[in-house]
């Protein structure tokens, strides 16, 4: 463990290049913890089998992971004030290190729910802290660079994540999903002792005295999250009363948590949410996209493998085939699109992006049963590339204009509404989905595909695309003002 803890220390220790050893610490455990939330959607029939579970009960694996990460990422600024970089971050690891462990040995269902949640709040503090360390280690001309290297690394991770999956399952079962992010938490706790600072990235030391969290926020926020998936869940199961009451008391946690938010505001205390943050209309705007982009990615993750095995019968084999070019190109697009975050307008790669986006959903229309692969192949990439361009292009066109002390906050307000609107997406692609193959009078449940059966998987594609298409209206707003301030670099 090294004894230099603080920023001057470390940056006399290790020069210029210690903004890099400091961010790709801090990536590899961002690593872990987006592998721990992809990986184990390909275990979830091995443990169904092993509990003797339904899919609806063992499902609650990836429900569970979701919403303890949404609702932590709220606490990020708070944790960061008060305890530092180092111990937040030492600490998240730890969490996820516990996590794994304890769901790879656990011997009831119950255990492994444990696992996931303490997996998912870990997931949910230390996501948000890179898009800090970049927007305030980094001058301007540099964030673009540093977003594109550090979103590479990341979305490898799942993107080869499920394929080493499968592999671990069908060799050693379901237990080696959780031991797999064992090695990336013990590597990233030993960069944590060596590169990560107790004090920011600006050299803000920690405040110990500092106020308590916002706990009743904190509750509203957890219980809305909670009753907004769980509404979405009834509302998919074909349970309209349940779903009407479950999205109706989220609708009522949303309210209260504005008025709370705002009371603690006008009564000078540190609320969980600061909501001065959308008063800036480039923040505002970039809320709204990155909604409409979880909504987009997480949705279409879900509804691509369903489409590809139920509606091309396509094996599991071949959407892997199908999927990871796409991955690995995403990867080479994000490093790339960095370095033109930096000379090109953040708002026009981010339209780009999400153009290309639509397209790739509208031409999924001309796939059909007699379709080569490599048709399918195509369009996939041209969705990763859009992608590519939206991911480190959208936190900077964001991100900018906010002061820098209102810039944790803002980090993980947009990335909460980012997996916010990712949970919905999942449901909502599910809900339109069973509700274009009623109406085409089809269901999944038969063996064979049909033509009625594409219809209503590219009427699907095409909400999606739409979506993209009004979240392009909202990206034209990320214009930066001309006389915009611009945040400093590592002092």
């Amino acid at each position: 463990m090294s004894r230099l803890s603080t920023l001057p220390e470390l940056r006399a220790r290790y020069g210029e290049r210690y903004r890099w050893l400091l961010l790709l610490s801090v990536m590899i455990g961002t690593m872990a913890s987006i592998m721990s939330s992809t990986i184990v959607n390909v275990a979830i029939p091995d443990m169904s089998h092993h509990f003797l579970l339904g899919q609806g009960r063992v499902q609650w694996v990836s429900s569970g992971f979701m919403v303890a990460s949404t609702v932590a990422m709220l606490t990020t600024p708070w944790l960061l004030a008060r305890y530092g970089y180092r111990r937040t971050y030492v600490s998240t690891m730890l969490l996820l290190l516990a996590g794994g462990m304890l769901g790879g040995l656990a011997n009831n269902f119950s255990l492994v729910l444990v696992a996931r949640v303490m997996e998912g709040l870990a997931a949910g503090v230390v996501q948000p802290i890179p898009a800090i360390i970049i927007m305030r280690a980094f001058a301007p001309h540099e964030q673009g660079r540093a977003s594109g290297l550090f979103g590479m690394g990341v979305v490898l991770a799942p993107a080869v994540g499920p394929s080493v999956g499968g592999i671990l399952v069908d060799l050693f079962g379901w237990r080696s999903i959780f031991f797999l992010v064992v090695p990336l938490c013990l590597l990233s706790l030993w960069m944590a002792y060596r590169y990560v600072p107790n004090t920011g990235p600006g050299g803000v030391a920690a405040d110990n005295s500092s106020d308590m969290i916002d706990w009743r926020g904190l509750l509203l926020a957890g219980a809305g999250t909670l009753c907004l998936l769980n509404g979405m869940v009834a509302l998919h199961g074909n349970n309209p009363l349940e779903a009407l009451v479950l999205l109706g008391a989220a609708a009522a946690a949303l309210m209260a948590f504005i008025w709370w938010q705002r009371r603690m505001t006008d009564t000078g205390r540190a609320p969980l949410m600061n909501l001065a943050l959308f008063r800036n209309r480039q923040f505002a705007m970039g809320s709204v996209v990155a909604f409409i982009y979880g909504t987009a990615l997480f949705g279409s993750t879900y509804l691509l493998p369903v489409y590809m095995q139920l509606g091309l019968n396509l094996s599991a084999s071949h959407v892997g085939t199908i999927l990871l070019p796409a991955g690995l190109v995403l990867a080479i697009t994000i490093a790339g699109v960095g370095r033109l975050a930096d000379r090109q307008p953040t708002w026009l790669l981010v339209c780009t992006g999400l153009g290309l986006l639509a397209a790739s959903f509208g031409l999924m229309l001309t796939v059909t049963l007699t379709s080569t692969m490599w048709l399918l192949v195509a369009w996939a990439i041209m969705g990763r590339i859009g992608l590519g361009f939206i991911l480190p292009s959208l936190n900077l066109g964001s991100l900018r204009p906010l002061p820098k002390d209102l810039m944790p906050q803002g980090v993980s307000a947009i990335s909460f509404i980012r997996m916010l609107g990712g949970a919905i997406g999942v449901s909502l692609c599910g809900i339109v989905l069973e509700w274009r193959l009623t109406a085409h009078g089809d269901s999944l449940a038969n063996a064979t595909s049909s033509l009625a059966r594409l219809t209503a998987f590219n009427e699907s594609f095409l909400m999606l695309a739409t979506l993209c298409v009004v979240a392009m209206m909202a990206a034209s707003q990320l214009r930066e003002p001309k006389a915009a301030a611009e945040p400093s670099g590592v002092k």
